[in-house]
């Protein structure tokens, strides 16, 4: 599903991958629906985090 992503990815990525801009990705981070850490004030995202939410929105999980 997101084989061609690294390891870790960022807010940028997120919000290309989820189709949405990325004040929304920080909302999602904020409020713990994605699962990230921050490095000095830049956001890090497991890849595993972002599958996780995906597979609880869509009902799969």
């Amino acid at each position: 599903m997101l084989n061609d992503y690294p390891d870790i990815l960022t807010v940028a990525e997120i919000a290309e991958t989820l189709y949405i801009g990325k004040n929304r990705v920080y909302e999602l981070l904020e409020n713990g629906s994605i699962k990230g850490f921050r490095i000095g004030r830049v956001w890090k995202i497991p890849k595993e985090s972002l599958r996780e939410y995906i597979l609880s929105q869509s009902g799969l999980h």
